[in-house]
């Protein structure tokens, strides 16, 4: 049993060069710019404030690693999409993603968040195809259940079925206020890592 309060923050890294040391299974958390990955890890790890919550899309710019009970990694991604920097941010998230993917052999699992009251976009899709391309395990995850009227969560679930097949059954839906879908996370990334 991972105990996921037991999260401490270990290091920014911006390349392979930096990767932390023991070297352990890294979990990625993946996401468009303010899907709410820092309030979801926080939740998760029931801490207020392990990662920083920014009102500004774009503030993650490196990868951020978490330690999880001494048996994971927790990695933390840059949003991709909108971003209130400028343009080289995009460039700059591009070269980080591709360094991270090509160097680290110790990922293990995926985490791919969506804002459950947007329509998934090319962004998104790009990232899911890569993953899926690049035979690499993920789970699709919304974020900000408890925001979301009726409507819009059965939008959600249809849009899944019309881009993906992907039945609603496979997908988390997760409010980092409400504390929703955040114990099926957890026993998610435990079988994942396994």
């Amino acid at each position: 049993m991972i105990n996921f309060a037991n999260a401490t923050f270990v290091k920014s890294v911006a390349s392979d060069m930096d990767f932390p040391s023991p070297r352990l299974w890294e979990v990625l958390f993946l996401g468009r710019s303010n899907v709410g990955k820092s309030s979801i890890i926080n939740a998760l790890c029931n801490k207020k404030s392990l990662a920083f919550v920014s009102k500004n899309p774009g503030h993650t710019t490196l990868l951020n690693y978490y330690l999880i009970d001494d048996k994971f990694y927790l990695v933390d991604a840059p949003g991709y999409g909108f971003s209130s920097r400028d343009k080289n941010h995009y460039k700059l998230f591009a070269s980080l993603m591709d360094n991270y993917f090509v160097r680290s052999d110790k990922l293990r699992f995926a985490i791919v968040l969506l804002d459950i009251r947007r329509r998934i976009n090319d962004d998104d899709k790009l990232m899911i195809d890569y993953l899926v391309s690049n035979h690499i395990s993920y789970r699709l995850v919304f974020t900000k259940y408890d925001q979301a009227n009726q409507q819009e969560k059965a939008k959600a679930k249809k849009m899944l079925m019309d881009i993906y097949n992907i039945d609603k059954n496979d997908v988390i839906f997760t409010s980092s206020k409400d504390k929703v879908g955040l114990e099926v996370l957890k026993e998610t990334i435990e079988k994942a890592i396994k």
